[in-house]
């Protein structure tokens, strides 16, 4: 059983990451489970449910909340997700937080209300806002994911690190996170942000070039599963490149868990030991570079 189910994420991946059609996933699916029903089950533990329940709830009265369009500093609009405790009455560090491929969904907004019950301004935004916003299917958010344009993105991402410093209650020090697609952008936007970015930590995301951690200038945490050989390819010598290079830089690597084992909202991915070591492990590094 431990088996089909790693060689049933394997195929998920492919489909999710390689932007292979669902047809093919189902056909593949039905060949490792035996039947076309019992391929919709195991398809349906693996990927993330919008109905899964949250954490922390749309609603806590702890908070204040804002989803709508928030204006950068070059005076373009971005849509996204803020979340702040209601009851903070000093200034504090900002984190970004960054999707998935799914886009700005339930789950990344749960996780922005976590960031800011833990004292932070949080704000996660819509990468998906010039192509109408995320989509409610998550499979349409997948293919407009897969045609946006990187550079553009990352300006973008920039340019919430400059409307993160200013905006109220802000005590000027910023910081992102990020899971799988988004994870790959936190590793891009601290490249290209230099001191602007006080803290990076990205979950499981394909990492760039090994040359370009010289550019680095925030702290970085890595978050990396055991099973993700796909990521770990990547991840690897990236964390080797930014410790050689002399970077505050702290690498860790979950043994016998999968890609996404932060995304609760995935019954076979998730895992409740790893994400809440990674979770505790980036709200103390979080404090540690992003509190006065």
């Amino acid at each position: 059983m431990s088996d089909l189910r790693d060689r049933a994420i394997q195929i998920y991946d492919a489909f999710t990451h390689e932007h292979r059609d669902r047809r093919t996933l189902l056909r593949q699916m039905a060949v490792l489970a035996g039947s076309v029903a019992a391929a919709e089950t195991l398809i349906a533990g693996i990927a993330a449910s919008p109905a899964a329940a949250a954490i922390t709830q749309p609603d806590d009265k702890r908070l204040k909340t804002r989803k709508g369009a928030h204006i950068l500093p070059d005076g373009k609009n971005i849509n996204g997700y803020f979340a702040v405790r209601a009851d903070l009455a000093h200034k504090a560090g900002a984190v970004m937080v960054i999707h998935e491929n799914r886009g700005l969904n339930a789950h990344i907004e749960d996780i922005t209300r976590r960031i800011a019950l833990e004292g932070f301004l949080a704000f996660a935004p819509d990468f998906l806002s010039d192509q109408g916003g995320t989509p409610a299917d998550e499979n349409a958010a997948r293919d407009l994911i897969a045609k946006v344009d990187y550079d553009s993105i990352v300006a973008e991402a920039l340019g919430v690190i400059g409307m993160l410093k200013r905006i109220g209650g802000a005590n000027g020090k910023v910081g992102t996170v990020g899971f799988c697609w988004g994870g790959g952008l936190v590793d891009r936007v601290a490249v290209a942000a230099g001191g602007a970015l006080a803290a990076a930590v990205p979950y499981y995301g394909p990492a760039p070039e090994p040359a370009e951690a010289v550019k680095v200038k925030a702290a970085m945490l890595l978050h990396y599963a055991g099973k993700d050989t796909r990521v770990n390819s990547t991840g690897a010598p990236w964390a080797a490149a930014l410790e050689a290079a002399g970077k505050d830089v702290q690498a860790y690597t979950y043994e016998g868990v999968d890609h996404a084992f932060n995304n609760d909202t995935s019954v076979e991915r998730y895992n409740a030991p790893a994400a809440t070591l990674a979770w505790q492990r980036t709200i103390a590094f979080f404090h540690a570079h992003l509190d006065t």
